[in-house]
């Protein structure tokens, strides 16, 4: 399923897998974000590192939800292209 312009709002709605996860050209300059929030899927993935304990996240992200978290973490798996990369000798 192809992602949705939404011709009102300028929103771009990823397909129904990332049903939280939208793009909007006027908004975080296109950015994916979480429901069309001013808060990044990159953010989400960061603040996930930085909070590994998940009420911590929570208490300091009150607007995260579950499907936003884990929306956010797959749509960061697939973002990045699997690829070998061959390291010298240490």
């Amino acid at each position: 399923m192809a992602a949705k312009f939404h011709p009102w709002f300028g929103t771009l709605t990823m397909p129904y897998r990332f049903d939280h996860i939208t793009s909007n050209p006027a908004r975080m300059n296109g950015q994916p974000c979480i429901r069309d929030l001013r808060l990044t899927v990159r953010r989400v993935v960061a603040a996930v590192a930085l909070y590994p304990d998940r009420a911590e996240l929570k208490r300091e992200y009150p607007e995260l939800e579950d499907e936003d978290i884990r929306q956010a973490l797959e749509y960061a798996a697939e973002s990045v292209e699997d690829q070998i990369i061959t390291l010298g000798a240490a």
